[in-house]
């Protein structure tokens, strides 16, 4: 296998010690599987920027800051070389810092090993034989790992709300399934919980992409509100790691925004309802 150019530079400088193979390819980024002595690791390399649309990142990147004026002043402008090459810094830098920040929190991310040349080295996770983790999305569960899933996984969310981080692209497609259970995914799309204006709507969708697919095995977590419960506790800085929700909430019907949270419940399992679909639809043109 012609060895990528974005791990050369690892190579020549001894970081890693070979290239296995390929493990997944996105639209962000290339995932491989590589050696550092008898330790089989996961290398992911970033696509370069005219492979993404940058319009599409602006909810995501609101609230990250710049601590030098001219880079701030750049990423406002996504026209300029330089406001080019500031987001490109952004959106890479952002999960290195989420894995890190998140690792530390106690959330079930693959370890980060270290950031080379725009590189991310990070635990290969294992399903529990050697061999790489599938995608929850490539289980059919049983209703009882649907619901202990799900339990695990809005419990990861709490976990990372309370670091002050939503995944913000949350979904059975970005959990693996290791050996021990799920482990949270993909996360350069990270947003600030506290400084980003779209932040609760994320973490609805997050939640809801979650318990729609649990709920394909366990169709009683569909009537469940896990979102606006912690949010709710969240904005009353009553949330903890170790919080135990219910799933049940009373909205207010005096409360000026009542109509555009429900639109936000729809819309977000709308969103599910066409994934599903596209899914079965796949399975159907492979069979």
């Amino acid at each position: 296998m012609k060895t990528p150019r974005g791990l050369e530079p690892l190579l020549d400088d001894g970081i890693i010690d070979a290239v296995i193979r390929p493990l997944k390819s996105g639209k962000e980024a290339s995932v491989y599987l590589v050696a550092m002595g008898d330790v089989v690791r996961c290398a992911k390399v970033y696509k370069e920027a005219n492979h993404r649309g940058f319009h599409k990142l602006a909810e995501y990147q609101e609230g990250r800051r710049s601590r030098r004026t001219r880079d701030a002043r750049a990423m406002g402008n996504s026209s300029s070389r330089h406001g080019k090459a500031r987001q490109e810094a952004a959106w890479k830098n952002a999960e290195v810092e989420a894995l890190y920040r998140l690792d530390a929190a106690g959330v079930r991310v693959p370890k980060p090993h270290g950031y080379y040349d725009g590189v991310l080295v990070m635990e290969m996770v294992d399903d529990g034989a050697g061999s790489p983790a599938p995608r929850l999305n490539d289980v059919v569960a049983t209703p009882e790992e649907a619901r202990a899933w799900h339990t695990f996984l809005i419990g990861q969310i709490v976990r990372m709300l309370c670091a002050g981080t939503i995944h913000g692209d949350l979904s059975e497609f970005n959990v693996l399934l290791s050996g021990d259970g799920p482990v949270i995914i993909d996360l350069p799309q990270a947003v600030d919980a506290s400084a980003n204006n779209n932040a609760f709507r994320m973490l609805a969708r997050d939640v809801e992409n979650i318990t729609a697919y649990c709920a394909r095995s366990a169709p009683e977590l569909r009537n469940t509100y896990f979102a606006h419960e912690m949010w709710k506790l969240y904005g009353q800085a009553a949330l903890r790691p170790d919080t135990v929700l219910t799933g049940e909430f009373t909205f207010d019907p005096t409360e000026a925004n009542v109509d555009e949270v429900l639109m936000q419940i729809e819309e977000a399992r709308r969103e599910a309802e066409i994934r599903q679909a596209g899914r079965e639809a796949a399975e159907a043109a492979e069979d």
